[in-house]
């Protein structure tokens, strides 16, 4: 569990691919060459084109020594990737410089590689960048060619104007930048933790499968088996009261008699006893998830709600249950003293709530809980804070159909409340959730 909790790795999650940048720079030469050749002959705008071909075909002569030197599927190390978009900025500006500067409605493109950068490098890397590209935009306003217009009239913007374009251009690198790195990184921390998710659940899955794989085991050793005890019988027979094999061939008759014991309880345990272990009842549920929690200095109490109708019997399901148990965890590192366990059931639901004595959870982030690596609660004690566990939690337990309520109680000497509440309807229908299916007993 330690493992699974740990950030993620920052290494893999900033590599970019190269081919995707390979790929944006073909469209960028494509749109860049159609834009000189439509000003140029076109609109026909003096236009300086041979140097802004020359810019272009450095941009087209950097992708095929990328292509050829590198594998599609290499993934650039961020300085590596840094250095790309470094010069897709100088390759933008200088085009820039010798078509308008900032008075080019194409002055906003300065922002695309910052946005890159945002999405998939460090945020120091993406700030320098960042800080690159405004320098750039800022010498643009005052230093550059004039822009193309038609011959015989210059175009001529009002300082304020330009000035407004600057603002728009560094406002828009700051904001586009800011908000793509927030966006992506959230993105990155979800998909690891849903990746986390996965191999908990396959892991529950995986042990409650052993009990399959020992039937398995079972089976096939029985023959072999059957054909040891067999041969250790004849021997015996055969060699009667031989003082110097009688005691070795007993031996091995016995113990081949007691492996034969053993695997016809391990093929018991799984035909007779696989519709028990299958399903247990809403309470036997409950003791099956405090368990593991008796024994760390907290009292847990058990306190029935109302029950009204036959008790409900569930289908064991490993990310229930896991889900369920990081609940009585987290409540039992952060409580003082005690921790409180309810259930009920009705026409209409069945709930499981776990309430601590401690310090309860903060206002600010109340709404937050559950969120991947996020620490809702600070404590000196036990508990280090609640974050991808208790995002798994509620991934799996969401994914059983089941709502989750977080809230602090009211109550002296209560702390943070926890309830889980399922829809009778989904107990009785096992297809209406991936999930958790009861039916009555």
């Amino acid at each position: 569990m330690i493992a699974l909790q740990r950030s993620p790795d920052v290494q893999q999650s900033h590599r970019l691919r190269l081919n995707t940048l390979i790929r944006l720079r073909w469209l960028a030469i494509i749109g860049q060459s159609v834009t000189v050749l439509v000003v140029a002959y076109g609109l026909r705008f003096p236009l300086p084109v041979g140097p802004c071909f020359a810019l272009i075909a450095c941009s087209a002569w950097m992708n095929l020594l990328l292509a050829f030197r590198y594998p599609a599927a290499h993934r650039l190390t961020p300085w590596a990737a840094m250095g790309i978009l470094v010069f897709d900025s100088i390759q933008l500006a200088g085009l820039l410089y010798m078509t308008g500067g900032l008075t080019n409605p194409f002055s906003l493109l300065l922002t695309v590689p910052v946005v890159i950068s945002a999405t998939s490098l460090p945020l120091v890397l993406t700030a320098l960048l960042g800080v690159m590209v405004m320098a750039a935009a800022s010498l643009l306003a005052f230093f550059h060619l004039p822009l193309p217009w038609y011959e015989g009239n210059e175009l001529a913007m009002p300082f304020i104007y330009v000035g407004g374009i600057w603002m728009a251009v560094l406002s828009s690198i700051a904001f586009t930048g800011i908000y793509a790195f927030r966006v992506a990184k959230e993105a990155r921390l979800l998909a690891n933790a849903l990746a986390a998710t996965e191999l908990v659940l396959q892991r529950e899955q995986h042990l409650s499968a052993l009990d399959g794989l020992a039937a398995a085991a079972a089976h096939e050793l029985g023959t072999p088996l059957a054909t040891i005890t067999l041969v250790a019988r004849e021997m015996e027979k055969a060699l009667g009261d031989d003082p110097k094999f009688r005691d070795d061939v007993t031996l091995l008759r016995s113990q081949s008699e007691r492996c034969r014991e053993i695997l016809k309880r391990l093929t018991s345990l799984s035909s007779e006893g696989e519709a028990h272990l299958a399903r247990l009842p809403l309470t036997s549920l409950v003791e099956e998830v405090i368990a593991p929690h008796r024994d760390f200095g907290i009292r847990i109490e058990l306190k029935a709600g109302e029950r009204i109708g036959p008790e409900p019997v569930g289908r064991r399901n490993a990310g229930v249950i896991y889900g369920l148990g990081n609940l009585v965890e987290n409540a039992v590192d952060f409580a003082r003293s005690a921790v409180t366990v309810r259930w009920s059931w009705n026409d209409d639901r069945v709930t499981f709530t776990v309430i601590d004595d401690g310090p309860g959870f903060p206002p600010e982030i109340l709404d937050r809980i559950g969120e991947p690596y996020m620490s809702t609660r600070q404590h000196a004690g036990r508990g280090g804070g609640l974050g991808l566990g208790m995002f798994i939690a509620k991934t799996l337990l969401e994914r059983s159909g089941a709502t989750i309520e977080f809230r602090n109680s009211s109550g002296p000497g209560e702390g943070a409340v926890v309830a889980v509440a399922w829809q009778r309807e989904i107990f009785l229908n096992p297809e209406a959730a991936a999930g958790v299916a009861f039916d009555t007993a």
